[in-house]
């Protein structure tokens, strides 16, 4: 049926409808708990990098003055030591279905993802003869196929790549063609950070072990934002970021996990004295440790692990249930505003419409959007660009509102129109 409405009709009824979703929205409270940004009205980046605390300087300068400043080297033997293993633990409680002692907080995305995977590669070069592949995506994050790459060349692997549907991402079918008894190690995202498509994790998991693979998953854009069960669907390892969805600030350290049974088994590559089994022995050979600290290699950033506290405070207040259920509402909120107000001018949406296949963010696409990302940035509004002509709309639950969410879906709208003017 025609929609014979005019363009300020339209935009009233949104206007309208986006008003009464955030009176009726029950984590609605929790926005306050943001630092303001002057001159931004529309932030929509949460999924590259998420906004602060208001109490976060508070909690940095009480860092400085007494764990720091006061308790000076005594902090270590009082609580650093095993801050990388607790704040995992915690982690791993709150977002992540995993139990205790798998999760640890060390280095970058980066540094985890090439420990991890060359891991499992010597594990499967010393177990077995015939296991010589690595699977990953080609449209896989530039870090996780530049880590497979690499760590492909240095064991003498063969990467093999699936090539998914760009908007509906990896799919079970797609992972069976490629995996085979050759198969060491599969290694997908969660969420793609393009389309932002959710992956199976349980039945992709699940074929991997079929196959006699080990699956690993790389979470940057799930962790913090939709549930799931890592102990319970067989993941037998996985890295995510904390500057995403759980708020640690610009190049907070990462995650890792490592499922029980590969503890001890597994043996990853930087040997460095955190990890060994005797921390302070100074001894002249290196034995690893049998735990997840084993993942760790230098002195880790103490500083770095401070804001991401605060949001794990938050998460566990509001449960990651109700998170992803105002994620799936917030997203498909925008894709309404982009039928409604987008779609008309030539705009392209490519993510899917089913919110439950779906992550947190939104992918339009349109040839003059590079231009007018600058103009949108320019005027406060935040979204982020992607090559060729992508525009993400990062929607953050706990930070973002349905009115800020149509407020950069019109900025859009508005530079859009005055570009082709």
């Amino acid at each position: 049926m025609t929609d014979t409405r005019d363009a300020a009709t339209i935009e009233h009824s949104l206007l309208d409808l986006a008003d009464a979703l955030d009176a009726a929205d029950p984590l609605h409270a929790h926005l306050d708990a943001f630092a303001d940004a002057p001159g931004v009205s529309a932030y929509l980046d949460g999924n590259s990098l998420g906004r602060p605390l208001k109490d976060t300087p508070e909690k940095l300068a009480a860092f400085v003055r007494d764990d720091w400043g006061t308790r000076l080297i005594r902090s270590w033997d009082e609580q650093w030591m095993v801050l990388p293993m607790e704040l995992g633990d915690r982690i791993g409680r709150v977002t992540l279905g995993a139990a205790e002692g798998q999760t640890v907080v060390a280095d970058s995305t980066s540094v985890l993802i090439y420990k991890l995977m060359r891991a499992a590669l010597r594990h499967a070069q010393e177990t077995s003869g015939t296991r010589t592949e690595l699977v990953i995506e080609s449209g896989n994050f530039p870090t996780d196929r530049f880590m497979a790459e690499g760590v492909a060349a240095e064991t003498g692997m063969t990467v093999r790549w699936i090539e998914p549907d760009p908007v509906l991402g990896v799919q079970i079918s797609d992972v069976v063609a490629a995996i085979s008894e050759r198969t060491a190690l599969v290694s997908l995202s969660h969420v793609d950070y393009r389309s932002g498509a959710l992956a199976d994790m349980p039945g992709i998991t699940t074929a991997a072990h079929e196959v006699g693979a080990l699956m690993m998953w790389d979470l940057c854009h799930s962790a913090g934002v939709v549930p799931m069960q890592l102990d319970a669907w067989g993941v037998d390892m996985a890295v995510g970021c904390t500057y995403k969805y759980l708020n640690g600030g610009p190049g907070s350290p990462a995650f890792a996990y490592l499922r029980r049974e590969h503890q001890g088994v597994l043996r990853q590559p930087i040997q460095g004295w955190w990890s060994a089994a005797d921390i302070f022995a100074m001894g002249p050979q290196y034995a690893p440790a049998g735990d997840i600290r084993q993942l760790l290699s230098g002195t880790p950033p103490i500083t770095s692990m401070l804001a991401m506290q605060g949001m794990l405070d938050l998460i566990e207040q509001a449960s990651i249930e109700a998170i992803r259920e105002k994620s799936l509402s917030l997203t498909d909120f925008a894709v309404r505003a982009y039928d409604e107000m987008l779609a008309p001018l030539g705009v392209r949406l490519l993510s899917t419409r089913d919110a439950a296949l779906r992550g947190s963010h939104v992918t339009i696409g349109h040839p003059d959007f590079r231009a007018v990302t600058q103009r949108l940035w320019s005027d406060g509004i935040i979204p982020d660009f992607r090559y060729p002509d992508g525009i993400r709309l990062g929607l953050s639950p706990l930070s973002t509102s349905y009115a800020e969410t149509l407020t950069g879906v019109l900025a859009v709208r508005d530079a859009l129109e005055s570009h082709d003017r």
